[in-house]
């Protein structure tokens, strides 16, 4: 950042600045300029009014410290490919030497063709435009390059301080303003080299109404470097520093022309081309010379990677790791020019757009928005982020079919509040059953229940106080009606039974449900809930909004073997002076248990294998696991599956408002009603299929056996045997007696114990149904099944007609 005390507040009649610039001419002749501008001072004896100046002149700033020019930030793919730029001033700083002679010998011939010549400060000039300004009171000027340098850090310095004040002192037209420019440029040429004040000229002046520095005008009007500038073009551009406005060639063609023509007359006259080589240069077209190129400043430049970069510039402005506050950071990614490598790869990142465009258009009638996110299990890179959306930056931009918001995450990170978890949570009640030494075989009970008043007592909630007093009356249901009887905790998931999962939750303490959730990675996505699980019997149904890349990040956890890593978009960052500067890291620690992480991919396995999507397996055979996820009315729908390399997440609803995708056409398609098998899941089935296809088909480690079965114990024979009894005797056993509700036609006595479910040998720990007599003679069923088999059968045909549950 430039620093120089600001002038004081002593101001400058026109008698003094005659006074001031014939002492200076005096001076100058006597003893060359830069002694006139050291000796100034001690010409106080020769009058009183010479003494007043000379005190101003001397009171005037002397101090130029240039900081760091403004210059555009870019970000790059994982291959280096380049993204988006952004800036403030559009700016490339470059050394002299990738600058054309050119362009340098342009500049010099028109601004000042002395500079090689004066110590900063050209009297010959100077005394001409202050004699004809006195005679005809217009304003003439005599800055050289150097005081145009000036000029410019002091402009600049005042942008970035955020000083308009500042801004119109350096730029006003007056006497002071060039006293006080050249006492700056005297003392700046004891500093600098001739070549490193135009070096810095060059990189510093506005060659254009968006276009600073002569790096970025090349690009702009030529499209190339600055240091393959041809003569027509290298007179082009310092033709229009003059005025940049009313010289522009895209805007004002003729005018351009004439002051091109200008130039190359000068730069013929100082000696810098033939006299053949201006007349070519003066009879090209502008038009025939210029390639408009823009560098456009949003992460629209990024096309179908955009909401990618919009997320990577959204971790620059909120991570304190690139600054203090957030006008710093900002200021870091507008002015820094910093260069941010990151971890998309365009190539599946084009065929996730592909796929989210392909499954809902962008401005289909319905409104109904997706989105698709990958994150690399153990690493937590993000390696694509799309969504059936055009990006437009600013809210005032948004319509049909384009949008500023970013569904892929969270609310800090791009405006989105996110969307209802669904039955994608209930991987997380798993993992927390697991933990606490349940398996996956284990029987529960699938049937719908109306939980209230004492039946509260029976669910855990260790971190509220007083969790089940006054809670009211709650009987979930699932979202197609399935489920009844027992169910082994693997069929409860593959079908993503509702009844069965509560049944599961109520025998966990909900507090440790929601640890182990915020551990394996689930994130809320609005600013509201703090990052905390809302511990509610509910969240099992995945009531709490969250987002694409929270829950791809999550499961990510489950396919890495108990690694949760925060996802990372941003690798490396570099500054203007290509240092490196610090980066998010994505923190990557161990959460649970391998034994644990095995176990839930093994049940998710089965989701694919002869669950709810057992539709969207992946070709050839690969192995993988995942999760369907329905919200209420079928507002949301999800599917979130993994391999061991990648792990990825799809979802589909509408982005505004709840709308229930039943009864609904969507991409010209009737659907009766959308679940997470219906759309999300085949579209990640697509893409996966796609983004694996050069890869192994790594198998995930086996379960282990107390996992999976935990320990088998004998189920005591409790026939005849009185109900109380019985659940006393089930529980010395170390299950968990169940009573159903009405009788069951059995030999034993009414009111006693007909038989219980399961018989035999079931894992430790495990719910035991017991079946009540009515005393009346059992009729022997068809097929030798018991009530809870028969159950089961009836569920298999009707999924069978109606397809699976989420």
């Amino acid at each position: 950042m430039a620093r120089t005390a600001r002038a004081s507040g002593r101001q400058v009649n026109a008698v003094q600045a005659v006074a001031m610039l014939l002492t200076f001419v005096l001076l100058a002749v006597v003893g060359g300029l830069l002694t006139a501008g050291l000796v100034l001072p001690a010409a106080a004896g020769v009058s009183a009014m010479t003494s007043g100046t000379t005190q101003i002149f001397e009171d005037l700033p002397d101090e130029l410290e240039p900081g760091p020019l403004s210059q555009q930030s870019r970000i790059y793919d994982r291959d280096n490919k380049l993204l988006a730029t952004f800036y403030a001033e559009n700016r490339i700083v470059v050394g002299l030497d990738e600058i054309s002679m050119n362009l340098q010998n342009a500049v010099v011939a028109t601004e000042d063709k002395r500079f090689y010549a004066h110590g900063g400060v050209d009297m010959e000039g100077m005394a001409r435009a202050a004699l004809i300004n006195m005679a005809t009171k217009k304003t003439q000027g005599a800055s050289t390059l150097t005081q145009q340098y000036v000029k410019n850090v002091l402009i600049e310095q005042a942008v970035r301080d955020g000083d308009p004040l500042g801004q119109l002192e350096a730029s006003e037209d007056t006497m002071e303003r060039k006293l006080r420019e050249a006492k700056l440029a005297i003392a700046l040429e004891k500093k600098m080299s001739k070549l490193e004040i135009l070096e810095r000229y060059l990189n510093i002046a506005q060659f254009g109404t968006q276009v600073y520095g002569a790096e970025s005008a090349s690009r702009y009007y030529f499209n190339k470097s600055a240091k393959d500038l041809s003569i027509v073009e290298a007179a082009t551009i310092a033709g229009i520093t003059k005025a940049p406005g009313k010289y522009d060639p895209t805007t004002y063609p003729e005018n351009t022309t004439a002051r091109r023509n200008i130039v190359l007359k000068l730069m013929y006259e100082e000696g810098y081309i033939s006299k053949e080589e201006h007349d070519a240069a003066r009879t090209t077209p502008i038009e025939d010379t210029l390639q408009i190129t823009p560098t456009e400043n949003s992460c629209a430049a990024a096309s179908y990677s955009a909401y990618f970069c919009d997320y990577v510039t959204k971790v620059i402005i909120s991570d304190p790791i690139f600054g203090e506050t957030e006008a710093e950071r900002k200021d870091l990614l507008y002015r820094g020019g910093l260069d941010i490598y990151t971890t998309l790869d365009s190539k599946l990142q084009r065929e996730a757009y592909i796929q989210a465009r392909d499954t809902v258009p962008l401005k289909d009638p319905t409104g109904i928005a997706d989105a698709i996110v990958s994150v690399v299990p153990g690493t937590g890179e993000i390696r694509v982020m799309a969504q059936n959306r055009k990006y437009v930056a600013r809210a005032d931009e948004q319509g049909k079919g384009k949008t500023s918001i970013n569904f892929s995450t969270d609310q800090v990170h791009g405006g989105s509040q996110g969307f209802p978890a669904g039955s994608t949570f209930k991987p997380f009640v798993l993992a927390e059953w697991i933990k606490s030494g349940r398996s996956l075989t284990e029987s529960v009970s699938a049937n719908k229940r109306k939980w209230q008043g004492d039946d509260w007592d029976e669910w855990t909630a260790s971190c509220i106080e007083n969790f089940s007093q006054g809670r009211g009356d709650w009987e979930p249901g699932n979202s197609d009606g399935f489920g009844t009887g027992q169910k082994t905790v693997l069929q409860a998931t593959a079908s993503s039974i509702n009844t069965a999962y509560i049944s599961m939750l109520s025998q966990l303490d909900l507090c440790k449900v929601g640890e182990t959730a915020e551990e394996i990675g689930f994130r809320p996505s609005r600013i509201a809930d703090e990052g905390k699980v809302t511990i509610e019997p509910s969240m099992v149904l995945g009531v709490q909004n969250t987002s694409p890349l929270a829950m791809a990040a999550a499961y990510a956890t489950f396919a890495s073997g108990g690694t949760y890593c925060d996802p990372v978009a941003i690798t490396r960052v570099t500054d203007a002076n290509g240092a490196d500067l610090g980066v998010p890291s994505a923190n990557c620690r161990t959460v649970l248990e391998s034994d644990v992480a095995s176990g839930v991919n093994h049940a998710l396995e089965g989701v694919l294998t002869k669950g709810g999507a057992s539709g969207s397996k992946l070709a050839g055979g690969r192995v993988a696991a995942g999760k369907t996820g329905t919200s209420q009315l079928n507002q949301h729908t999800w599917f979130i599956g993994y391999t061991p390399q990648l792990s990825t997440a799809t979802w589909i609803g509408h982005p505004d408002r709840n709308v229930s995708m039943q009864r609904i056409t969507i991409n010209g398609t009737y659907r009766p009603i959308v679940y997470g098998s219906t759309l999300a899941a085949p579209m990640w089935k697509r893409f996966m299929d796609y983004a694996l296809a050069d890869e192994p088909n790594e198998k995930f480690p086996d379960v282990a056996k107390d996992v999976l079965e935990g320990e088998k114990v004998t189920v005591p024979a409790l026939w005849g045997v009185s109900v109380a009894e019985a659940e006393e005797i089930l529980e010395e056993a170390g299950f968990r007696p169940t009573v159903r509700s009405g009788a069951v036609n059995a030999n034993s006595p009414a009111g006693r114990v007909a038989y219980t479910y399961p018989a035999g040998t079931a894992p430790r720990g495990s719910q035991i149904t017991i079946y009540v007599s009515n005393g009346q003679p059992p009729t022997a069923p068809s097929d030798g099944d018991s009530d809870d088999n028969k159950d089961d059968k009836k569920d298999k045909k009707k999924k069978k007609n109606r397809g699976s549950d989420d």
